[in-house]
C-alpha cells in the first residue's frame, strides 16, 4: 500500500496532525525513500502552506493541491462564489500521478468523513469509490466513543476500507481523561475496527523530531506502509 487517506470524525479532529507525524516518521525513519503529501481540495489559506513550510517537498503547489478555492467554506459552497465547480477529475488525475512517483502518498481530506466535497458526494463517497485505504481521527473528548461509532458505520455504508482509528488528544489530557473518553477496547468492540494508538498534545506541532517519535508509537504494521 502506497496511498493512505488520513480523515476525521470533524473538522478539527486533528488530520493536519497525524498526517504531519506520518511524514515526519516516514523522513526521519527512511530518508532515502520518496513521499508526498497531498490536501487535494483546500478552502482557504491554511494545510497546504502548513505542509510547504514544515518539509521541503518535491511538488508543486497544484501537485499538493490541485483544487484551490479562496473562501474557507465547504468546497462546494467555496466553488459556487467563484462561479466553478469541483472538477474532481482533475484531483483524480493528480492523484494517479503522485501515486506513480512517490513510494508513499498521504492524503488529509478536506473536512471529516461527512463533510461534502460535491453537492453529491462527500468524503466518504469519494474514499469508497477511490478505495483509497483510510484512517480515521478521533479526538480524545467526551462523546467520542460515539463519533467513532457512527463515522464507522458511515465508512462501511460508504464502502471505505478503514484501516484503523487514531485517537488525538486536541488539547492537553491526562492518562484517566484518554482512559475515561476513549477507552480503546470499547470502541473497538463497538466498530470492530483497531485503535492504533494515541496523539499527544503538541505545544508544538511543528517540532518534526516529536512528531516522528510520536508516530513511531502508532501501531503502523497494521497499514502495511
Amino acid at each position: 500500500m502506497n496511498t493512505l487517506l488520513i480523515t476525521g470524525t470533524d473538522t478539527e479532529a486533528g488530520k493536519t496532525v497525524l498526517t504531519s507525524a506520518l511524514a515526519a516518521y516516514w523522513q526521519k525513519y527512511y530518508p532515502q525513500r520518496n513521499w508526498g503529501i497531498m490536501k487535494p481540495i483546500q478552502s482557504g489559506i491554511g494545510d497546504r502552506e502548513w505542509y510547504q513550510n514544515l518539509f521541503t517537498l518535491k511538488q508543486s503547489p497544484e501537485e499538493i493541491t490541485p483544487l484551490y478555492f479562496q473562501a474557507p467554506l465547504a468546497p462546494p459552497i467555496a466553488a459556487a462564489r467563484e462561479n466553478r465547480q469541483v472538477d474532481l477529475a482533475v484531483v483524480w488525475k493528480t492523484l494517479c500521478e503522485m501515486r506513480s512517483r512517490y513510494e508513499l502518498l498521504l492524503i488529509e481530506s478536506a473536512g471529516g468523513l461527512g463533510s461534502p466535497i460535491t453537492n453529491e458526494l462527500t468524503v466518504a463517497d469519494i474514499a469508497g469509490q477511490w478505495r483509497l485505504p483510510t484512517i480515521l481521527v478521533v479526538p480524545v473528548r467526551l462523546g467520542a466513543i460515539s463519533q467513532a461509532v457512527a463515522n464507522v458505520a458511515l465508512a462501511r455504508q460508504s464502502q471505505v476500507n478503514l484501516k484503523g482509528i487514531v485517537l488525538n488528544c486536541i488539547q492537553p489530557r491526562t492518562d484517566a481523561e484518554i482512559t475515561d473518553w476513549t477507552p480503546p477496547e470499547l470502541i473497538e468492540s463497538f466498530t470492530n475496527i483497531p485503535v492504533l494508538g494515541s496523539l499527544p498534545y503538541f505545544d508544538n506541532p511543528a517540532d518534526l523530531d516529536k512528531l516522528a517519535q510520536a508516530a513511531s508509537n502508532l501501531n503502523l504494521e497494521a497499514l502495511n506502509i
